[in-house]
Order: C-alpha cells, then sequence, then structure tokens
C-alpha cells in the first residue's frame, strides 16, 4: 500500500461558504480511448471539503475484451482474468463517489468512462458536478509549459511512482489538488464546476472476450433529455474568426474533427445551445476548429492549416464555451 499524503496542508481560515462539502479524486485506466472502450482499473482518493485526505481505493476491473495498450497501462489479459466485471465494483465505486465532486485530469474523459460503464450495468453513476485540474491550473495561471499530469506534479513537487497505473495517478493527483484548491480558496476563486448528466441507455452487442481483438463493446441510444439533432439555423451573425485569449462570440462557426471523449452530438448540443453555429464542413468562413489530434491529416485540419483557421482541443474548446459572448445588439 503506498503511503498517506501528508496531512499539513495550507489553507486560509475563512473559507469560501460556496466551495464543495467533498471531493472524489479519481483516474481510470481504459482499453482505449474510444467510446466503446472498457474501464480496466480505477482508484479514487476521497478528501473532504479542505482536501484533507480521508482514505483512498483501487480496483482492476475485467473489462471482457482485449485489455488494449499494455505497453502503456502494464495489465495484461492474465492479470485481469480474475478481477472483478464493473457491475461486481459499481455498488462500492458509488459509494466512493457519492455526494461529491469528482477531481480528475482532463474530468471530462473519466467522467464519461465512468458513465458508459454505470450504463451498461443498468445504473446511474452518482456524481453531479465534477473539475478538471487543467482547467483550475488555468484559472490559477500556474505557469504549466503544458498541461500534462507530470506538469502539474512538477510544479507542487509531487513525484510520480507508476505513471499509468491508476492508483499512484490518483495520489500525484491528489496531491497537486491540495495546494491547488487552498490556493484558489485563498484568492476566492471561482472553482470550474460542471455539471455531469449520467447517460440512461446502453445497447449491447456481442463483445470479445478477453484476450480476443475487437472493435467495440456496445452502442449509444440517446437519452431522452438530448435534443433533435434537426436543429433551426443559428439566428446570430457570424462575427469572424476565435482570437486566442479571448472568449468565443455567439454567431461563432465552430466545425469538429475527430474523437471526441464527450460525445461528439452532445458537444453539438452545447454549442449550439450557447448561440455558436456547429458547421459540417470546414470554410475560410469557419471560426475555430476544434480537435484532438491536430496532426491527423483530415480534410477538416488540411483546410484549416491552409486557411488559417484557429484550432483548439476538447478540454480548451470545453473551457471555452463556459463563457461565450453575447452577439452584437
Amino acid at each position: 500500500m503506498l503511503e498517506d499524503l501528508p496531512t499539513a496542508v495550507s489553507s486560509p481560515t475563512a473559507w469560501p461558504a460556496a466551495y464543495p462539502q467533498g471531493y472524489a479524486v479519481v483516474d481510470v485506466e481504459t482499453t482505449g480511448l474510444a467510446r466503446d472502450d472498457r474501464i480496466i482499473s480505477a482508484a479514487v482518493y476521497r478528501l473532504d471539503a479542505r482536501g484533507e485526505v480521508e482514505d483512498h481505493w483501487y480496483t482492476m476491473v475485467n473489462p471482457e475484451r482485449d485489455p488494449g495498450p499494455v505497453w502503456i497501462h502494464g495489465l495484461t489479459s492474465e492479470a485481469l482474468e480474475g478481477a472483478p466485471l464493473f457491475q461486481d465494483i459499481a455498488e462500492e465505486f458509488a459509494t466512493r463517489l457519492e455526494g461529491r465532486v469528482l477531481v480528475a485530469h482532463n474530468a471530462v474523459f473519466d467522467w464519461q468512462m465512468i458513465a458508459r460503464e454505470y450504463a451498461r450495468a443498468q445504473r446511474e453513476a452518482p456524481v453531479r458536478q465534477r473539475l478538471c485540474t487543467i482547467a483550475l491550473s488555468k484559472e490559477l495561471g500556474l505557469p504549466l509549459p503544458n498541461h500534462k499530469l507530470e506538469s502539474l506534479a512538477a510544479h507542487f513537487g509531487v513525484v510520480q511512482q507508476r505513471a499509468h497505473h491508476a492508483l499512484d495517478d490518483a495520489r500525484v493527483l491528489a496531491e497537486a489538488f491540495r495546494p491547488s484548491l487552498a490556493a484558489a480558496a485563498a484568492g476566492g476563486v471561482r472553482l470550474p464546476l460542471h455539471e455531469c448528466r449520467p447517460l440512461t441507455e446502453w445497447a449491447d452487442r456481442p463483445a470479445p472476450h478477453i484476450g480476443q481483438q475487437g472493435s467495440g463493446y456496445g452502442s449509444y441510444r440517446p437519452s431522452s433529455w438530448r435534443p433533435s439533432r434537426k436543429r433551426p439555423a443559428c439566428p446570430y451573425p457570424n462575427p469572424g474568426r476565435y482570437e486566442d485569449g479571448k472568449p468565443l462570440k455567439q454567431g461563432m462557426r465552430i466545425a469538429f474533427s475527430g474523437d471526441t471523449s464527450v460525445e461528439r452530438e452532445l458537444l453539438e448540443d452545447r454549442a449550439v445551445e450557447a448561440g455558436l453555429h456547429v458547421a459540417t464542413s470546414l470554410s475560410r468562413l469557419t471560426s475555430l476548429l476544434v480537435t484532438n489530434d491536430p496532426d491527423s491529416g483530415t480534410s477538416k485540419v488540411v483546410k484549416a492549416r491552409q486557411y488559417g483557421t484557429p484550432v483548439v482541443d476538447e478540454a480548451a474548446f470545453g473551457q471555452l464555451l463556459r463563457d461565450v459572448e453575447p452577439a452584437d445588439g
């Protein structure tokens, strides 16, 4: 078992009343990054309202399929063969999350993987809000060279012992989150909290057994709360291109390219709800391209490079959606 985290975290006497009452710092390792991939290990560090560690928990999970990039996470088919299925650990996992804000590095990915697993188990994950430590580091203006976990850890002097091991990644993140939370409280910084909407439906299809390769395990059916894909035209004029460091503005034309952690339809719906124009193709009029792989060579990425269209990743776009500027007039 890993050593307990240090208990002393400098924190202001006056703590913001609006801050959450507890946090679940989470890391999950998965068979891949696609929506049909599975969780193969999970870890949770529970923290109280001021970031003091209460306990931690870790489990492996049998994904009932090939474990994916073993060279990254180190979990082989043999290691996972006797591990519990997700439905067997769902209740224990839920007790670790219940009533707390889910904290993760690129939290939208961890949340979506967890939500999908609970949907497969015909349950709901008891999470209502999440906090991304990438977003928090931006709110605090931390001088990081990039937004990798290792950079955040180095900033706070946290030593990584086993990268891509869920328990150690969760420990590292908890150690980095604690001083971040204290700094936010001391500075009266509004925490970048996001609503978590659980998936409510999941349709299974035959899955490859563990040790066998396969392209996927299930498929989504839209949940009842999701708007129709037939959307009315954007009512706002296009104000032009997005400029780095400035907010998005209603009417901007947004295009997406490649895989996303959040289901594409949901991302598009959120953009439309914010008053943006979701474009199916990229042209000289496109304000912004959202892609997690700017070097992919897709037609949209190539055109964006030709036209000089600004490009951001999914995490940055999620932050921009928090504060979209109203259209002129």
